[in-house]
């Protein structure tokens, strides 16, 4: 797959999360745990990452689903 970047994620979600890896955003994307459509057009994918401790990244993308649009580590997640 292509993934692509917002400006607003390559300008500031890394910037406000520097610990943030895009290849974490990725693999969420091609093996999520549970995704689900968004308000505005976008969809919420949800996946854990090791590196994150174990913690679920939540990946927000445009409607192609393949352009990243924000990221967090997301602590109300319940799998």
């Amino acid at each position: 797959m292509n993934f692509q970047y917002t400006e607003y994620f390559e300008k500031h979600v890394l910037r406000k999360r520097p610990c943030l890896q895009k290849h974490w955003c990725e693999q969420v994307l091609v093996r999520p745990y549970k995704f689900e459509p968004q308000e505005g057009n976008r969809f919420r994918f949800w996946g854990a990452v090791d590196e994150l401790d174990g913690r679920y990244l939540r990946v927000v993308t445009l409607a192609d689903k393949v352009t990243i649009h924000n990221a967090f580590p997301d602590r109300g997640f319940k799998p």
